[in-house]
């Protein structure tokens, strides 16, 4: 198909993302090697014919060789942002998560693979304390608030 034939929605991208906390602390991928770094729950997009819940456990499996429990609902969040001069749409649903081993709970540093084959590096972050770079999405610091508050 044509990109002047695709439906209006075909550059939106959905994703689900897995918030798994550790007393204040949330589990996020630690984006330091980026021109402009930042913090993002594990997760990544859902596949065609997949629930974003799905999604969810299938990106922990993938990413982490584990499995979670618990999954639910925390909310929706719409992300709209440039990457170094690249649009990007997404609609990313936010799940609360618990690992079911709980070793992984006691590791500071959490290593997986994305699905291209690339080291996932994940960490630890207090999100009752001021962060030293961005957590993404937008909204997601505010949505946490709201469940915590």
């Amino acid at each position: 198909m044509a990109p002047e034939q695709l439906p209006s929605y075909a550059g939106i991208r959905p994703v689900a993302l897995a918030v798994i906390w550790n007393g204040p602390r949330i589990l996020v991928e630690d984006k330091w090697d980026r021109p402009d770094p930042f913090y993002r729950p594990p997760g990544g997009g859902v596949e065609f014919g997949e629930r974003a819940i799905e999604g969810v456990r299938r990106e922990m499996r993938e990413e982490f060789g584990t499995e979670v429990k618990n999954v639910r609902r925390l909310g929706t969040l719409e992300n709209i942002f440039d990457y170094h001069g690249e649009l990007g749409h997404e609609i990313v649903m936010v799940f609360e998560a618990r690992f079911v081993d709980s070793s992984f709970y006691a590791a500071e540093r959490i290593v997986g693979m994305e699905s291209g084959g690339s080291r996932l590096e994940t960490v630890w972050i207090d999100v009752s304390q001021p962060l030293d770079r961005p957590l993404y999405p937008n909204g997601l610091l505010e949505l946490l608030s709201d469940r915590s508050g």
